[in-house]
């Protein structure tokens, strides 16, 4: 990949010259949205529906609460 598909890639704008500084911030940008992206498809196949039930200290299961 060349040096202007890399950063057309990253969001840039085609044909403006990046500082450094603006090139770094670009794929730090890059970074963070393949991790929340990463984070938003990992799910548990078979899990209860709702918030985290560790989170609150019990966990119900047909209707029996069981605490931790």
């Amino acid at each position: 990949m060349s040096d202007k598909d890399e950063l057309e890639a990253l969001g840039a704008a085609p044909d403006k010259p990046l500082s450094p500084a603006a090139r770094r911030a670009l794929e730090e940008a890059a970074a963070r949205r393949a991790a929340a992206e990463a984070a938003a498809t990992a799910h548990e196949d078979g899990g209860p529906t709702g918030p985290e039930p560790t989170r609150y200290g019990d966990w119900e299961r047909k209707g029996i609460a069981v605490d931790f």
